[in-house]
């Protein structure tokens, strides 16, 4: 997985302690530990479709050699990161991290502050809610709130998509540099997810830019069929995207609210937020 430290570093240089300036794959040779990537690895492969893996699954999905492996889920099974289940031999992700993630739930001041503002949009279209973060080059859903509707549009917390497909995805990759988009359509491939989805770089390029001047990113049935969302960034002070925030309404309901009004509850969400950051 790439880690794209721009986006922790914004625009400034990677500096050695001598002052001297790195690129990326200089900074991740000399002053990252690859046993600590790859563990990290090992802890991405579970998903909530595949909570379960056993250790040829998890060598599939990870890549790592067999021996390696194994010792690297002993370890994470030692430290309580995974579970292994002496029946089956399969594994999956322990209860030391349902404790991190209580902690982070607690400390994060990202989650702190949204979470009243996202919950009043709930409360007062009954519509689904959520924040995403940039993760690697996917999107990655970090927090929800259900619709209160039979008919749903669901998202949930752990679900990963391409940076280039939806709305909550699009307004945080229309965040990045020109150099950092073009770097990511260099590596990424476009492809289609539903007949709606935009697989043209030139087009996806231009509908960037349009997110970029309005501040926010509509979709219809780009990435879930039936689905509709409106989203917009969450800016550090550095103009870096921290966070984006969604509301996803099926497409049958959708008509019942007009685009304004739910383009303005977001950019007043979008607003709230960053003060208080």
């Amino acid at each position: 997985m790439v880690i794209n430290l721009k986006l922790f570093y914004g625009n400034k240089k990677l500096v050695n302690r001598q002052g001297e300036k790195m690129d990326q794959i200089t900074f991740q040779k000399n002053y990252t530990m690859q046993s600590v990537h790859k563990a990290i690895h090992v802890l991405r492969a579970f998903s909530k479709e595949q909570p379960r893996l056993s250790l040829t699954e998890l060598h599939k999905k990870t890549g790592i050699g067999i021996s390696s492996l194994q010792r690297f889920v002993s370890t994470l099974v030692y430290e309580g990161f995974l579970h292994k289940d002496e029946k089956t031999k399969e594994y999956q992700l322990g209860l030391s991290l349902l404790y991190l993630g209580y902690l982070v739930e607690q400390e994060s001041s990202l989650l702190t502050i949204s979470k009243p503002i996202l919950q009043r949009i709930n409360d007062e279209t009954g519509e689904s809610v959520c924040i995403n973060i940039i993760d690697g080059d996917e999107r990655r859903c970090i927090f929800n709130l259900d619709t209160t509707h039979p008919l749903s549009a669901k998202t949930f917390v752990g679900h990963t998509s391409p940076l280039y497909a939806g709305a909550s995805a699009k307004c945080l990759l229309a965040c990045l540099t020109d150099q950092e988009l073009n770097e990511y359509f260099e590596r990424v491939q476009l492809i289609p997810i539903t007949n709606q989805t935009i697989i043209d770089v030139d087009a996806l390029k231009k509908e960037l830019t349009a997110i970029r001047s309005q501040g926010y990113a509509l979709s219809r049935s780009e990435r879930v069929v039936g689905a509709y969302s409106v989203s917009t960034a969450i800016l550090l002070p550095t103009n870096r995207p921290l966070a984006s925030i969604s509301i996803v309404i099926p497409e049958a309901r959708v008509e019942q609210y007009s685009e304004r009004q739910l383009i303005d509850l977001i950019l007043s969400a979008k607003l709230q937020i960053e003060r208080q950051l």
